[in-house]
């Protein structure tokens, strides 16, 4: 093991890489290594020739030069170890510097006259005559022992001249000794640094004196010398007792080096107490703090080094590797076969050759402190110690020391519980092992008084977890995982029974404690941690006690109970309680019935503070279920079904929680739910807000029943992947459990019951419906996407903050700080935690993503037979009861809705075989009762029928002809399905995008094969009926390849199903269907107010045939009930002479034409005309609607409707645009039936000219070729024989609505301006020499009015032509409508409300202003300078001549608002305006005032002379009167 650590070495000499290695790893190998660095010499101040200098290291073990060593290790190209080390040569520098390192192996046993030794030479560059090469010029020595202990580091030391006299050795060269000279006045001179790397020399004096103590308890060697000191016999236990509370003192480094050493001997002092002076001395507390000391301090000083579980890794390993009970004797074999791994060597207490013969050992008190029972005196020394040895315990003493300690020491071992559980579990195990006891009975393997002490610490354990969990969050954490692992593995070596009621003590503590929180989710968390940990034993199913024979695994532990307790009495036991959490099922099934009692508390929607449990309870029950599973002792059938039956009232539970699963029948929104690399629960918490409550989405339908008993209440909805987990493991029991047990349940459930049992199967079907490969990839790009743009808004607003978390990112970033270390003050580490994302790479390659659909293609198969396994169980059981009708068709629904969804082959062949027998055996279900589904059923199966894979095609053929052929045997003919197939043909083809034509005619084929040879019905009209259907459905099947021709027009496809739908008209249900497929298509373009017409006229239908089947006052009488809402949905009316009876058998006999249908219809109706924003038509629909509700006293639809009504009108005076309008004509022989035809095209608001230009030639250029098709860019009508033959010719204009005046009395809104639209207007300007466009007196215009064959908008986009008005306008008609237009605009203007003053300057600007006064100016000397000498222009000119009185009395009404409005800086602006307009009032008066005498002529003949008077009389009282 190799971890990172701080160096605690200050000069930084030795190799980095080797402190990394080295630092904080324990010793499980002999090491014993010195590190010599000599640094620097200081000759300055020396006397003579000492300039190139170098250093001879020695390691000597005598005075005498040949005692030198070989235990130096030689360089690369030496002998392996060489007795001396040289450094390199410094030349003429007498105060060289040293960089070398030399490795000593030292002795294993050290003297005091082990010393090393440094020689000095002078080296000559020049060697003279008789001079030898190396001169000695000092010498030094650092003696290896001091006071018993290895010397090593920094040291400074004087250099002598001279050698060093006898005996030097065992004293220091600091201290001076007669007669040596010495370098510089004895002052330190030579710097060098020892280093030890040492399994023997622990370098710390507290740790030295504790071994040194024990080792001579161990050899009994008294006195015992430890520095300065000696310690007597007598004074030797409390010298022991300050050693081992001093241990806490030593260094963190040599701790951990030595660690598995000192545990041993602690452990030994506990198990062994030592003799001192003729008494037994115990340690056992004294031992029990150090280690909790020790253990504890190791664990805040190495976070670094712990596993997910909090627990150290050195500690671990000394319990898994090093730690065993010390034995008896020494030497002695294992036990047992195979022993635990050959002889193990322990320190015993066995007398050594030095101790005394007898010992003074009589005393009266007890000699055990786990054993207080165990008093008198033994006959001898030995008899005492094989006395101790054979009654004292370790896991005995360390059970009592944990119960009796108290303070700081308690505290440090519930921090690290951990450790001392595992060294009390494996103690037990070594115990029964080495005493042959693993064959013992479990209630004889251990004394009453050990289980007592057990049972006292679990308990004050559970207290503590209990009363701390809001305090010491980390710890009770840690603490509460022990304990359940200790449990757990208590399980293997004690009796169940009395673990069992160890874990019941923890749960009545809980318990207890549950009540009295507001917030009790921590502690359930914490108690569902444990249960987990539990339950997580290898014997898991065994100790609940399955029913039946189910075979026990063989246990290397068996206990008295579980030899016994597999029951025999499934028959004797109630159904009931085997589904149930009955007092009996959890007294057998003990931990079981801890899990499933869990599940259901935090499930249960009325528990508070629970919520974020349910993914944490759920989980736990999934895993269990899956490690029964994949466990191949119950891979047999009988027992897997035996495993099942343990989880039988997880169905209950399950079902209790329908309402609050997540609804997987709603679409999919795969960019915000799925691969979510942040939970919302994690991401609210992060945010430090609360879990939003959410609600069930209201798609997945529950059956009525269900319904109104479940959902009164709002509930929290579990996640998907909780409740898809939470289905799996419903399908897992389903599939596992006994099918009898199973039946008999089903028959004691209520109607209730089964259908909510149904609502959970239907469920499953959409949760594991095979998504398929292309989902996988886009899930996985976005998740990608999402989880890099996650992190850098995480990173981001975590930096954006401030103190501890900017540094922490800092630090993440920094490339220099390591994890360990330099970081000791880290709060948080990423990288050491358990909870790491799951993967670094998030981008998944194609070998993968193909893997996962693989896999969710299998998990869906496997999951749909379940759930037709269970259909089956379930039809069988209700076949025989009363109310089988109900349950029935919840089954159906199931089904078909298994048939909607993508399925395999697989799973498809076996459905087809179900559905069958189920139409066999129940033909009244489907024909009388649930006749919705019969429809959905052809749906189905035609489908299917149109499958790529034969296998398939040919069992949904066989399904579809057995249908027809049920229906015919019932009453001799099958109308109904015939009815049904038709429709649902015509809803395949009007929706489907992947329908294949081509399979379907194979199957009709089949159909028809099996038709003409079945021989029973060869006699009877069913085959010609058969034929006669086949040839329908080939019909529509040659519409459908029409429509994907045209799949690109959505004008031309739409009209092909207005004509299909027309061909129904006598066929209500078939009309119905292709209305429905038309409002459809218009949703998907966003045409709202067309789906809205579509939806109306479907309305209206059924209400044309509901009227003949049920006399109703308030449902509408038929058709003319909608006329307001569109006078098209006349055509709806069934007055036909063709026209069907509805009684017929299968006519309208769909749901929708029954009074629920029709609301739904009109409801869907007001919700696109609010799309549309035509808000009036909305009051119109709701009209026909309120009566229905108040007939039904509906108070709350009631409610909803008038909140919308008010929603409506409090839109309509808001800014709405409708369509634009455009003449579209078709010429040419290319366009086929569209050639010569004109249509009136409705687009949406704002569209250009160009727009639709473009679109039209765009996608006509696609077809015919971009060469073939041409736009005519006018208005003007066309000659046919001026166009090219092999050329497309399009014609498009804008048109605008058009009303005659009387119409425009009632047309007030803009509302009312847009809707119901029939006749539509376009001019063309001209002139009588074809040019478009000249002078005044010569430009005529050309008014073309359209009227189209119904009324816009219409469940069309495009209308035909059908009647054409020209008018033309002669150029005083052309002038008298511009003015008129003009004096229009300025009487607009002028009387807005709120007033405009920029609109008004405008209008004002373009009429009287100076650069365009020459416009009406020139209108008038034109057309009223001179009198027209045609008489027929008369009163066209009159007309002129009072447009432009009106227009100049218009002029002056705007001028005097205008002047009303403008502030001081616009009143020049409005003098000039003035100036302008008496300019033009003055120029336009003549001409206006110029009257044509022929109008003025007198009406009456001259003839009639005796009423002149009379007149002339009446003329002048009525002046008289207007004067006065």
């Amino acid at each position: 093991n190799v971890f990172h650590v701080k160096s605690i070495f200050p000069s930084g000499r030795l190799g980095g890489a080797f402190i990394y290695i080295h630092n904080h790893v324990y010793y499980c190998l002999h090491r014993n290594l010195l590190y010599i660095y000599p640094q620097s010499l200081n000759f300055a101040n020396r006397q003579g020739s000492a300039r190139n200098i170098t250093v001879k290291v020695q390691f000597m073990y005598g005075e005498d030069p040949s005692n030198a060593m070989p235990v130096i290790f030689g360089k690369s190209s030496c002998s392996e170890f060489s007795k001396e080390a040289y450094t390199a040569v410094v030349y003429h520098n007498r105060s060289p510097d040293f960089h070398e390192e030399i490795k000593v192996k030292l002795p294993a046993t050290l003297t005091d006259h082990h010393h090393l030794l440094f020689t000095f030479y002078h080296v000559s560059c020049q060697q003279k005559q008789n001079t030898p090469l190396e001169t000695p010029v000092g010498y030094t020595w650092i003696p290896m022992l001091q006071n018993g202990r290895l010397k090593t580091g920094q040291f400074c030391l004087p250099v002598s001249l001279e050698k060093p006299p006898q005996a030097y050795s065992v004293l220091s060269p600091e201290v001076p000794l007669p007669g040596m000279k010495w370098v510089d006045n004895h002052k330190g001179v030579f710097n060098v640094e020892v280093v030890a790397v040492s399994s023997i020399h622990t370098q710390d004096p507290y740790l030295d004196k504790f071994f040194a103590l024990v080792n001579a308890l161990d050899e009994h060697m008294f006195p015992v010398r430890i520095g300065d000191m000696r310690i007597m016999e007598n004074n030797l236990e409390n010298e022991l007792k300050s050693s081992i509370s001093a241990l806490n003192s030593s260094q963190l480094e040599p701790v951990v080096r030595f660690l598995h050493l000192l545990l041993d001997k602690l452990i030994l002092l506990v198990v062994r107490p030592p003799v001192i002076a003729g008494q037994i001395v115990n340690l056992g507390q004294a031992s029990f703090e150090a280690m909790a000391s020790i253990i504890n301090r190791l664990h805040k000083n190495l976070e670094g080094n712990h596993d997910q579980h909090g627990r150290n890794s050195l500690l671990s390993s000394y319990i898994y590797y090093v730690f065993r009970l010390p034995n008896t004797y020494p030497n002695s074999p294992s036990p047992g076969p195979g022993g635990l791994g050959g002889s193990v060597h322990y320190a015993t207490m066995a007398r050594s050759a030095v101790r005394p013969a007898s010992l003074n050992l009589n005393r009266s008190r007890s000699l055990s402190n786990s054993n207080p029972d165990i008093s008198g005196t033994p006959t001898s020394p030995d008899d005492e110690v094989r006395y101790l040895s054979l009654h004292l315990l370790f896991h005995e003493e360390l059970a009592l020391q944990w119960v009796v300690c108290s303070g700081s020491v308690r505290e440090s071992a519930l921090q690290q519980a951990w450790f001392f559980f595992e060294l009390m579990v494996k103690s037990m195990v070594h115990h029964l092992y080495f005493n042959d006891k693993l064959d013992a009975p479990r209630k004889s393997r251990f004394p009453e008084r050990f289980m007592d002490d057990i049972a006292a610490l679990v308990s004050t354990i559970a207290s503590d977890i209990v009363s701390r969990f809001q305090k010491d969050t980390e710890m009770v954490e840690r603490l509460n995982t022990s304990l359940a692992f200790f449990l757990n593995d208590l399980l293997s070596v004690m009796d169940r029974g009395f673990v069992f009621s160890l874990i019941k003590t923890c749960y009545k503590q809980v318990s207890s404690k549950l009540y009295s929180l507001p917030n009790p989710s921590v502690l359930v968390s914490l108690r569902l941690d444990f249960l987990r940990i539990v339950c997580s034993h290898e014997h898991y199913v065994t100790l609940n006690l399955p029913c039946s024979l189910l075979t026990p695994p063989a246990s290397p532990s068996p206990s008295v109970s579980s030899s016994s307790g597999f029951s025999t009495n499934v028959q004797d036991q109630k159904i009931a309680n085997m589904f149930e959490l009955s007092v009996p099922f959890r007294q057998q099934h003990y931990l079981a019935g801890l899990v499933l009692t869990e599940l259901a508390v935090i499930l249960d929607p009325d528990a508070e503070g629970l919520f974020g449990l349910h993914k944490k309870v759920i989980n736990m029950v999934h895993n269990l279920l899956s490690s029964h599973d994949s466990d191949p002792r119950y891979s047999d059938p009988q027992t897997k079904a035996r495993v099942a039956m343990l989880y039988l009232p997880l169905i209950g539970i399950i079902m209790e929680t329908v309402p609050q699963l997540y609804d997987f029948t709603a679409p999919d929104d795969y960019e915000s739910e799925s691969g979510s690399m942040i939970s919302q629960t994690v991401a609210m918490a992060i945010a430090g807000t609360s879990v939003p409550q959410l609600t069930r989405p209201g798609s997945f339908l529950l059956t009525s029943s269900v319904r109104t008993t479940l959902l009164q209440k709002q509930h929290t909805t579990f996640s998907a992947e909780s409740s898809r987990s939470l289905l799996i493991c419903l399908l897992w029991v389903l599939k596992n459990a006994d099918e009898t047990v199973l039946q008999k349940w089903f028959t004691d459930l209520s109607v209730l019951q089964l259908n909510r049992l149904l609502d959970l199967l239907y469920l499953c079907v959409s949760c594991f419906e095979y998504k398929g490969k292309k989902v996988f990839e886009r899930m996985n790009s976005l998740t990608f996407k999402k989880s890099k743009d996650m992190r850098a808004k995480l990173e981001e607003a975590i930096l954006g903050s401030i103190g501890a978390r900017q540094e922490m990112v800092r630090r993440k970033r920094s490339p220099s700080g390591s994890a360990f270390g330099s970081q000791e003050n880290l709060r948080w580490r990423k990288d050491m935690t358990h909870w790491r994302q799951n993967t670094e790479k998030l981008d998944k390659s194609r070998a993968e993503i193909e893997h996962e659909a693989l896999i969710d293609g299998n998990l869906a198969t496997e999951a749909n037979l379940i759930i037709l396994d269970t259909l089956e169980i379930v039809v069988q059981t209700v076949s025989v009861t009363e109310s089988k009708e109900s349950i029935l068709g919840g089954v159906l629904k199931v089904l078909l809705h298994s048939m909607a969804c993508n399925q395999s082959a697989v799973y498809l062949q076996h459905c087809f075989a179900t559905q069958r027998a189920l139409v066999s055996k129940f033909p009244e279900l489907l024909f009388e009762e649930e006749t919705e589904q019969c429809a959905d059923l052809c749906l189905r199966l035609l489908r299917h029928c149109s499958s790529s894979i034969g296998t398939i095609r040919s069992h949904a053929s066989a399904s579809l002809y057995l249908l027809m052929r049920q229906n015919f045997e019932i009453g001799n003919n099958f109308a109904r399905v015939k009815m049904q197939v038709t429709m649902s043909l015509s809803s395949l083809v009007g929706t489907s995008q992947n329908f294949n034509e081509e399979f379907l005619r194979r199957s009709l084929k089949t159909i028809l094969t099996y038709a003409e040879e079945d021989l029973e019905l060869r006699e009877t009209t069913f085959p010609d009926q058969v034929q006669d259907l086949v040839f329908n459905l080939h019909m529509i099947l040659s519409d459908t390849v029409k429509m994907k021709e045209h799949q690109e027009d959505p004008e031309m496809l739409i009209d092909l199903m207005y004509r299909i739908a027309k061909g129904y008209q006598t066929s209500p249900d078939l009309r119905l269907t292709w209305l429905q497929n038309m409002a459809g298509k218009h949703s998907e373009r966003s045409n709202h107010a067309e789906a809205a017409q579509c939806l109306v006229h479907s309305a209206a239908l059924v209400a044309e045939y509901l009227s003949m089947l049920e006399d109703r006052k308030y449902l509408p009488v038929g058709c003319v009930t909608f006329q307001n809402i569109s006078s098209n949905v006349l055509e709806e009316s069934a007055v036909s002479d063709d026209v069907v009876s509805p009684d017929e058998e299968g006519i309208c006999s769909g749901k929708y034409f029954t009074e629920s249908g029709l609301v739904g219809l009109l409801e869907q109706a007001a919700a696109s005309f609010s799309m549309a924003g035509m808000y009036e038509a909305v009051n119109e629909v709701y009209k026909v609607l309120i009566p229905i509700h108040e007939a039904n006293r509906d108070a709350k639809k009631l409610s909803t409707i008038h909140g919308k009504l008010q929603e409506a009108f409090s839109k309509i005076d808001g800014k709405r645009m409708f369509g634009t309008y455009f003449r579209v004509g078709f010429y040419g022989t290319k366009f086929g039936d569209l050639d010569e035809q004109e249509f009136v095209y409705k687009e949406p608001a704002i569209t250009k000219l160009a727009e639709i230009s473009h679109r039209l030639e765009g996608f006509y250029g696609e077809r015919f070729g971009e060469d073939v098709v041409e736009v005519i860019k006018d208005s003007n009508p066309v000659d046919k024989c001026k166009l090219g033959p092999n050329k497309a010719y399009i014609q498009i204009t804008y048109v605008e609505p058009y009303f005659d005046t009387y119409e425009m009395k009632d047309r007030i809104t803009y509302f009312d301006k847009n809707y119901n639209l029939r006749r539509f207007m376009y001019c063309t300007p001209f002139t009588l020499d074809g040019r478009a466009h000249g002078d005044l007196h010569e430009q005529f215009k050309r008014k073309t009015i359209l009227t189209t064959s119904h009324a816009f908008p219409y469940i069309k986009t495009r209308v035909n032509v059908t009647h054409k008005e020209e008018i033309i306008l002669t150029p005083i008609e052309v002038a008298i409508e511009d003015m008129q237009k003009k004096t229009q605009e300025l009487a607009f203007a002028t009387h807005q409300d709120p007033a405009d003053p920029k609109m008004l300057q405008m209008v004002l600007q373009g009429s009287v202003g100076t650069t365009v006064n020459q416009g009406p100016l020139e209108v008038a000397q034109v057309f009223l300078s001179e009198i027209p000498s045609d008489p027929k222009l008369f009163r066209h000119h009159n007309k002129l001549r009072l447009c432009f009185k009106d227009f100049t009395k218009r002029c002056e009404d705007a001028l005097r608002k205008n002047k009303s409005l403008i502030g001081p800086d616009q009143k020049e602006y409005q003098r000039e305006l003035e100036r302008n307009y008496h300019r033009l009032k003055e120029a336009l008066q003549p001409l206006i005032n110029r009257k044509i005498p022929q109008l003025y002529k007198a009406v009456l003949p001259v003839t009639c002379h005796r009423y002149a008077h009379f007149f002339s009389v009446i003329l002048g009282i009525f002046k008289k009167m207007k004067s006065a």
